[in-house]
């Protein structure tokens, strides 16, 4: 717990910690410091009680020196007198100290995701968040109703925000508490045609853009967007891509091998210096550039280059599965290509005990779909 004399210079020169968060105390004002989170984030804070409770003033670059110390001395004041008031935290304070403990424990995915969601659909500012109603929130909700998805995944994730926000004691009761779940629609069966399997895989092998690529591989692999999204260099190595636990959805270790076309599509990948990522969220990168991550604009120019509308990425991994299954690929090894968790071809406890992994007949499997994507190439490519 580091102590420090507060000033403008000091606060400026600041360092980010690698992970997570660090609190500099200051010297002179008791309880009084900043918080400095991984993301270079400075925000002013009081602690008092015997309970250590902490109280957000403000971020750094909206409130001085000065008046965040004048502030401290109030609060710390009024806790002396028995005249503390009642909780009072910005939204934005309180979503940024959220954000830094998601950072902590999910993948780096969820919690762009998480702050998508709180930034698009909970766009309180400075508000109290004590003076959020249920109302407001619902007439927010409602304008997704057109979008049922995503208006249940902007839900969820203010849910799970005003819940951790009651268990921090920043507001005594949810006003989503009462809020009914929304209502998802029905689980997509689109399976493209060989038509618009043709269309799809030739504009993803003609262009070279990150989701040109992604989309070939996508189409080749039958995996997540995510997954293939966030490959790295380290995992593709001896005609096998290798995910860790930590990238996969269901947290198991996943390989697949794969054949010439993939290989050519990664061959064909630009790989930076300084970068372990295929698939880079910038040109211009550097050891702490993320993933990929603009799917709405280039899924849209996208549909539109192949002529093909009415499909999600999802449907790539539902058609490659069907498929598999037309070319007479047994289901378990199709699953292991997934990395499904078997619910029918395998007991519980062939899954725990039968370490073979398939990898032979995977390989097989991925040549015969390969073989079938090249006949519907356009000559020359």
């Amino acid at each position: 717990m580091p102590i420090v004399s507060l000033t403008d210079l000091t606060v400026r020169n600041l360092k980010s910690p690698q992970k997570g968060q660090v609190t500099y105390w200051d010297k002179g004002l008791k309880g009084f410091g900043v918080r400095v989170s991984q993301g270079g984030t400075k925000t002013w804070v009081v602690m008092y009680g015997p309970d250590r409770k902490r109280v957000s003033i403000g971020r750094y670059d909206v409130v001085g020196l000065a008046d965040a110390r004048a502030e401290a001395k109030i609060l710390l004041a009024e806790y002396t007198l028995h005249k503390v008031r009642p909780t009072s935290m910005a939204f934005d304070d309180a979503k940024e100290e959220y954000l830094d403990i998601c950072d902590r424990k999910n993948r780096p995915r969820t919690t762009r995701d998480y702050e998508r969601f709180l930034d698009t659909y909970y766009k309180y500012g400075r508000r109290n968040i004590a003076d959020i109603t249920s109302r407001e929130i619902v007439l927010k909700l409602n304008k997704l109703n057109d979008r049922p998805s995503e208006k249940y995944h902007a839900y969820a994730v203010g849910r799970s925000f005003f819940r951790w926000c009651v268990g921090q004691s920043i507001i005594e009761r949810s006003p989503m508490a009462n809020i009914p779940v929304p209502t998802t629609q029905q689980s997509r069966a689109r399976v493209l045609t060989e038509d618009e399997i043709r269309a799809v895989i030739n504009s993803a092998i003609t262009c070279s853009s990150p989701f040109h690529r992604i989309v070939a591989l996508l189409v080749c692999t039958g995996q997540r967007r995510g997954e293939i999204a966030s490959l790295q260099w380290d995992w593709i190595k001896d005609g096998v891509i290798e995910f860790p636990p930590s990238a996969t959805k269901n947290k198991r270790a996943h390989a697949i091998p794969y054949g010439p076309v993939v290989e050519h599509v990664v061959d064909g990948t630009p790989r930076f210096d300084q970068c372990k990522y295929v698939f880079p969220a910038a040109r211009h990168v550097s050891d702490k550039t993320t993933v990929f991550n603009g799917w709405s604009k280039a899924k849209a120019s996208f549909d539109k280059e192949c002529g093909i509308s009415d499909w999600t990425l999802h449907d790539l991994r539902r058609t490659y599965s069907s498929n598999m299954a037309r070319l007479g690929v047994s289901q378990v090894v199709v699953e292991k290509l997934l990395n499904h968790v078997s619910q029918g071809t395998q007991s519980p406890i062939a899954q725990v005990y039968n370490r073979y992994s398939y990898i032979s007949e995977m390989r097989d499997a991925v040549l015969q779909w390969e073989k079938y994507l090249v006949n519907l190439l356009e000559p020359g490519l």
